[in-house]
Order: C-alpha cells, then structure tokens, then sequence
C-alpha cells in the first residue's frame, strides 16, 4: 500500500494509534464533585464565620458574609464555661475506648483466624457478627440497668464500657479479614521456630496489621468522640459530661448567642477533624487491604 503511493505520487497515510496511558478526562465527573464540595463546604462555611460574629452581628448582618468586625468574645465565653473539663473527659473515654476495643478485637481476630477449629470458636464470632446488627438505641435500657446495678452510674467507666462492647463487632470483623490474607507460610515459619501464640502475635500479627489496626482506631475514635446517648443516660455530673453533652447544655446556657454556640462546635470538632487529616491514608489503606486478593 505504501509502495503504490509513492508511485502515485501520494504520501502515505499514517494512522494515529491512540497512546495507551492517556484517559479522556470525565468531565462530568469532574463537575459532579466540584458541585458536592460546594455544598458540603457551605454548611462549614457558615459555622466558622458565624463563630466570630457578635450576638448582634449575627442578627443583622448578612448571613452568608463574613463579619467586618469579627471577634474571639464568642471563643473567649467558650472556653471559660469548663470546656477544658468536657474535652478531659472525652479524650479519656476515647482514647481508652479505643485502646481496650484495638487490643481485645486483635486478639479476639487472631484467636478466630489461627486458633482451634471448634464449634464454640464458631459461635462466638456468628455472636459477634449479631452484634451489627443490634442497634444501640435498642438496648439502652438494658444498658443502664446493668450500669447503674454494678455501681458505676455517673463515672467515665459508664461511657468506657458501652462504647468498648458496641465497638468490638466491627473491629473483629475488619481485624480478622485482614489477619486472613497473611500467607499462611509466615505462621509455619514462626510456629517451626517456636514462637508461642503470643509472640506470633506481637512480632508478626502486630506489624502486619498495622493499617487495619489504624483503620479500627479512627473509625472507632470518630464515633466515641461524637458519641450522645451513652452520656446522656449513664451521666448527670456536670464534671462528668462530655464534648456533644456539653454541646447540648451550651444551646440552654447561650440561648440566643447562636455564635457562642457554634463556636462551641468548632473547638469540639478540631481535634477529631485534625486526626482524621493526619490518618485518611491508613483509613483508606485498611479499609481497602485485601480487596484485590
């Protein structure tokens, strides 16, 4: 074909192949997103601006403008109304939630995945894939009736407990997942080495399963740091109460100050949006581990 144009007097024609590594962009996918971080951004938006207007300001300026005499007395009014004691105590009950749910969901996924085939071993993991499926409004009052009859009604261990049971289905779930797509042959390995089953799972298990692990802590700590109802019920001590209680009696204490009590909302959620930006890859990376096996 090439020789005859030539002859001809015609240059050949050369086809463009299409290059393999180059996509067509979506371009509505692309606008889609931009219109859902639009709308997902203005609600944050307004919450942070209001927070620096005045009680007054707030009712006569524009609503959707930032203040043009912003000030920190909303902040100031905050922190001086015991914040520092709300965000103690939610700390506490998150990072021991998340800690005592970690250790015992990693230990209770190994002893799953490489223990003893029994029935019993069996059962308690169909008993901890039920507990998904109990929602915790469902058994709050059982809940408290076993809180208040052990003696422990109005403390922080209330809020541990609950948060620790309702926490462990789902981290055994995703923990014992992961713990399957470990090669078996690192098991032999260390078994031939004789390592015992706590060993295997302090120096193997423990690394290996280090973004699952973060995966359960940042989801778990997400929902213990907004957790409502189990301060609502199994706490009544002011000293006692946490950030989204502490919330709750901010709308009754600042009735009208609307921007105290959205500034009230942005110190309480700093934290845990900063912990989220700091861990979304091993989040995501934990939560994505051993799909394509």
């Amino acid at each position: 074909m090439a020789t005859e144009a030539i002859v001809l007097g015609r240059r050949p024609s050369r086809r463009r192949t299409p290059s393999k590594g180059r996509q067509r962009p979506n371009i509505g996918a692309g606008i889609a997103a931009t219109l859902w971080l639009i709308f997902a951004m203005i609600p944050i938006y307004y919450v942070v601006i209001t927070s620096f207007k005045s009680q007054q300001g707030f009712f006569k300026e524009n609503a959707l403008l930032p203040s043009a005499s912003p000030t920190l007395d909303n902040y100031v009014l905050v922190l001086q109304n015991n914040f520092f004691v709300y965000f103690a105590n939610s700390v506490i009950v998150t990072l021991a939630t998340v800690l005592l749910s970690t250790v015992c969901a990693l230990m209770a996924a190994y002893a799953i995945v490489r223990g003893t085939r029994s029935r019993w071993l069996g059962r308690t993991f169909s008993l901890f894939l039920l507990g998904l499926a109990i929602p915790l409004q469902a058994v709050i009052i059982p809940v408290y009736l076993m809180i208040t009859r052990a003696g422990l009604y109005d403390s922080l261990i209330a809020l541990i407990l609950p948060s620790v049971a309702f926490a462990l289905p789902l981290s055994i779930i995703i923990l014992a997942n992961f713990l399957r797509d470990i090669p078996a042959e690192l098991y032999e390995a260390m078994r031939v080495d004789g390592a015992s089953d706590w060993r295997t799972l302090t120096t193997l298990v423990y690394p290996m399963a280090r973004p699952a692990l973060s995966t359960v802590a940042i989801y778990n700590g997400l929902n213990v740091w907004n957790g409502f109802i189990f301060a609502l019920v199994l706490t009544q001590s002011p000293d006692k109460r946490v950030l989204p209680l502490a919330l709750w009696t901010f709308q009754g204490e600042f009735t009208a100050n609307i921007p105290a009590v959205l500034a009230a909302v942005v110190l309480s959620t700093l934290p845990i949006v900063l912990l989220y930006i700091l861990g979304r890859r091993q989040l995501i990376a934990g939560l994505t581990a051993g799909v394509g096996k």
